[in-house]
């Protein structure tokens, strides 16, 4: 008997989860005006398992995964193993009315209030960290031997054939993937990937996410995107990259006049995001080991500031590259010129998030700032655990949640991050995170690090 090509109808949940339905491929045409059945519950699933109780869903209602064609992704794999296929959808009423609970329709208004406030388009590029570990211990080294040093050419090698799959893969899954490389931690590696437009961004981080895993699967191995996979250790982060674009597609962050040669616009998009920092970390830092993760020396955001390449600081001004030319992943466009290159890098963010929330959190963060008009942030050039108490306090060190609670209470206390979201999102948010505190309120911190591990 032959076997039936799937896809899989998906979304990416409030715990980044990607849930769907899967059908005969043959079918799916058939499924494009309406979709397929979903149920307003299946928000309130946990990435831990269990439903979050109590939930603002219970037993009733229907609502229908509605599928993007354009976001149709195939991937052939070996002999004997079928294809990943699938589709990513919107979380629809059963009219097609958007759900307001559905994140990907949340960073479509995002996108939408930029463009009617300020005329203004967005790039983005999702950078992910994870490690690559044996299963069914996610603690344990691929090869057997101690991990290579970080960085190396042996961490590369010792990586085949899954790095050259994998690149392979994300190629062709149209996520114009650019490099693979060894990072800091034991097994830990990143792919930067092309930036592209508005929910596109989001798309990509989400693909990327599953390729990764499905090719790791297929050699035997475990892919983890977990923030933080030991206590002692560098975690994983994704690094969002994001540029804004006037209608003519003309950059609007730069200015060679200005410090860090950041527009007013700019800074004053930056000052918004800063004034709501210890709220987003509820949004792009969301899992109960994320806040471990943000902290001064672990490579990731150590101070609630801007910096300019300073990779301890919230917010970070990449460097304008004037040596011949550069790799596109450094460019929200094609050309080189220093106005094309200059973005904001938040470093806050990691793969526990839900990447529509994240970003279009940062975007009406952004857009706050501006509509403020709020000053310039300071930018930070030095290493943050240097400062004096003065010092450390205008740069925000020590002023990011250092648990998730603390996140959950600072999204609880900024009226404009909640009106946001909205209600129901909201309260539904809350309550999947609430449940998850509970559930490793008991454990260690290494216990619950073992934990995300087998979830992301």
């Amino acid at each position: 008997m032959s076997a039936t090509d799937l896809v899989a109808l998906v979304c990416c949940d409030l715990g980044a989860i990607v849930r769907g339905r899967a059908l005969p491929a043959s079918d799916l045409e058939a499924h494009l005006a309406a979709g397929v059945g979903w149920v307003p519950a299946n928000h309130a699933l946990t990435p831990l398992g269990p439903l979050a109780e109590p939930s603002p869903f219970g037993s009733t209602g229907d609502l229908r995964l509605l599928p993007d064609v354009h976001t149709r992704v195939r991937v052939e794999s070996g002999a004997g193993d079928a294809a990943l296929e699938l589709v990513l959808c919107d979380i629809v009423q059963t009219d097609g009315d958007p759900w307001e609970c559905c994140p990907r329709s949340f960073l479509r208004d995002s996108l939408a209030q930029l463009r009617d406030e300020l005329g203004l388009g967005l790039t983005a590029s999702f950078e992910h960290e994870f490690q690559l570990l044996a299963e069914p211990d996610t603690r344990s080294a691929p090869d057997g031997p101690p991990p290579p040093l970080p960085f190396s050419l042996e961490a590369l090698r010792r990586a085949e054939p899954f790095a050259g799959e994998v690149m392979g893969a994300l190629a062709a899954a149209g996520m114009q993937p650019e490099r693979f490389f060894a990072e800091f931690a034991a097994h830990q590696f990143e792919i930067p990937v092309h930036p592209a437009e508005g929910l596109a961004a989001a798309d990509r981080a989400v693909v990327l996410r599953e390729v990764v895993r499905d090719t790791a699967r297929r050699h035997e191995r475990r892919a983890t995107f977990t923030p933080l996979l030991h206590p002692a250790e560098a975690g994983n982060g994704v690094h969002i990259h994001l540029s804004l674009l006037d209608t003519s597609g003309r950059p609007a962050l730069y200015d060679a006049t200005r410090p860090g040669c950041l527009s007013e616009l700019g800074e004053q998009f930056a000052a918004g995001i800063l004034l709501h920092a210890r709220a987003l970390t509820a949004l792009t830092a969301p899992s109960p080991v994320s806040a471990t993760r943000l902290a001064p020396h672990h490579w990731s955001a150590g101070a609630a500031c801007l910096g300019q390449r300073n990779r301890e600081t919230l917010l970070r001004l990449p460097p304008l590259v004037s040596l011949g030319k550069i790799g596109r992943s450094e460019l929200p466009s094609s050309t080189d010129r220093p106005a094309s290159q200059l973005r904001l890098e938040y470093r806050g963010a990691d793969a526990a998030a839900n990447p529509y929330l994240a970003l279009g959190a940062i975007i009406r963060a952004g857009l706050d700032g501006v509509r403020a008009g709020l000053p310039a942030p300071p930018i930070l050039d030095r290493d943050p655990a240097r400062l004096d108490a003065t010092e450390a306090a205008r740069y925000g060190v020590g002023a990011l949640p250092a648990t998730l609670e603390e996140s959950l209470d600072a999204l609880a206390e900024d009226a404009a991050a909640r009106e946001w979201m909205g209600p129901l999102l909201y309260e539904a948010f809350v309550a999947v995170k609430r449940f998850e505190i509970a559930a490793t309120a008991d454990m260690d911190i290494e216990e619950v690090c073992r934990r995300y591990a087998t979830t992301y």
